[in-house]
């Protein structure tokens, strides 16, 4: 099968899969903001919306799928307020031909807003219930978070597909080989100090909170083992400053029902390093995927790498800046 096979989910087969499972679709599928995953938001006749989810074949085991369905489902159960698949005769996991789907309910909301300190609040306070039920068990079939899968494997994806403008691949090559290296070195040492990783959503960023009555926990599509502090550093954007505010403001709530290992705190400058290096690396995997030059038409400019150049050297610096604590 093709990496990017999408081109032959026709909607005529997206309602054969949909109605394959007893649910009959009463309008049109409106395309929700996906591009990992070919995602649709649709009224059935019994007048409930829903959300059908295709994955991106190749990407991930049944196994895996699987794994991430009874995360989410346990969560929803212990009341932690996230998007969980339903179960349809008792399966999750659908397959029609050579696609595998699922079934969502479909869950309104705001955007979370990022530099609302209440609702920042909320968004610890319930990461730290989450994690109180998460940090018992690990997966089995699911990746973890690594240096492999977030530094080594994206530096070979980046220089396989030779996407990076010609006269810029010396000075791009250069720095990110040293913000690699230097990020290797900062991340061994601190998480040889840090307690063993557990279950995490493994993408907690604004667009995956929506917010209704309280913050709701979207797209378990990332979900890992890994350290706590992952679901919680991305929280944090602007200056120091303001970064220590939020960090206070987080982890107080974090910490009404789980406790968080302090030492985790210089993981962050690295872990958000590791994030840069992912995220370039990812686009240009699925470039070949019509919806990605669509979508991100400036991964394709000069500009685009030249500002990479810059912020890549901004982050190693950083990572030689005093770590954020506590009680500033």
């Amino acid at each position: 099968m093709s990496e990017f096979h999408f081109t032959q989910l026709t909607p005529e087969l997206i309602l054969d899969g949909i109605e394959s499972l007893d649910v009959l679709v009463a309008s049109g599928l409106l395309p929700l903001n996906s591009y990992e995953n070919r995602v649709y938001q649709f009224l059935a006749e019994d007048s409930k919306r829903y959300v059908v989810k295709f994955y991106r074949p190749l990407r991930w085991s049944n196994e895996q799928i699987l794994e991430e369905h009874k995360f989410s489902r346990l969560l929803l159960e212990d009341d932690i307020p996230v998007v969980a698949p339903l179960a349809i005769n008792g399966q999750t996991l659908h397959q029609l031909g050579d696609y595998r789907f699922t079934l969502f309910p479909s869950v309104g909301g705001r955007q979370f807003e990022v530099d609302n300190f209440d609702q920042l609040e909320s968004v610890g306070r319930m990461l730290g219930k989450m994690h109180r039920i998460s940090h018992t068990n690990t997966f089995k079939h699911r990746p973890p978070l690594s240096l492999e899968t977030h530094l080594s494997t994206p530096l070979a994806t980046l220089k396989q597909y030779q996407i990076v403008p010609a006269h810029l691949d010396t000075a791009f090559f250069t720095i990110i080989e040293q913000l690699i290296a230097r990020t290797t070195e900062r991340y061994q040492h601190a998480i040889a100090n840090c307690d063993e990783g557990f279950r995490l959503h493994g993408d907690v960023h604004p667009g995956n909170i929506l917010w209704r009555d309280g913050p709701m926990f979207v797209d378990f599509d990332d979900c890992r083992n890994g350290p706590a502090i992952q679901d919680l550093w991305m929280m944090l954007s602007g200056d120091r400053q303001t970064q220590l505010l939020q960090l206070d403001i987080l982890v107080s709530a974090y910490e009404e029902f789980h406790e968080l290992d302090y030492k985790q705190l210089h993981l962050i400058e690295p872990l958000r390093a590791m994030r840069m290096v992912h995220y370039m690396a990812w686009l240009a995997t699925r470039w070949q995927d019509p919806a990605f030059p669509n979508a991100f038409p400036w991964f394709g400019e000069d500009k685009y790498w030249e500002g990479q150049i810059l912020a890549l050297k901004e982050q190693y610096a950083a990572l030689d800046e005093p770590v954020l604590k506590l009680g500033f």
